[in-house]
């Protein structure tokens, strides 16, 4: 999976990047960051409310890595039908991924965090 950072890569070694990171990251969404397949609670990821936490930075073989913590939030999705009983509540996901960001180009390639 591939997303865009560049924002993040011009606030690399400045005091702004978390904030700069934090934002540009959290606005790519459910899709973008790959939390339906991080889900260990629900069965639905939902885009709102994603907080993205900077757990280490350091750069290396050309690349900026970022590992970050993901706090987002997922619902066990029932039927939808009128009857249905099942009560929709919202469950708090975490997951970690590394973000492998090129400074030329700003396109970060993310992994999950073994």
């Amino acid at each position: 999976m591939t997303i865009e950072l560049p924002r993040s890569v011009e606030a690399w070694r400045t005091d702004a990047f978390e904030t700069v990171f934090k934002a540009e990251a959290g606005a790519r969404g459910v899709v973008g960051l790959g939390l339906q397949q991080a889900l260990t609670t629900g069965s639905l990821a939902l885009d709102e409310g994603i907080e993205v936490v900077v757990l280490s930075r350091s750069e290396a073989g050309g690349l900026l890595r970022v590992k970050a913590g993901i706090f987002f939030r997922s619902i066990i999705a029932g039927c939808g039908c009128a009857d249905d009983p099942t009560p929709i509540d919202e469950n708090t996901e975490y997951c970690e991924r590394w973000f492998l960001i090129d400074p030329r180009t700003g396109r970060a390639s993310l992994g999950d965090v073994d």
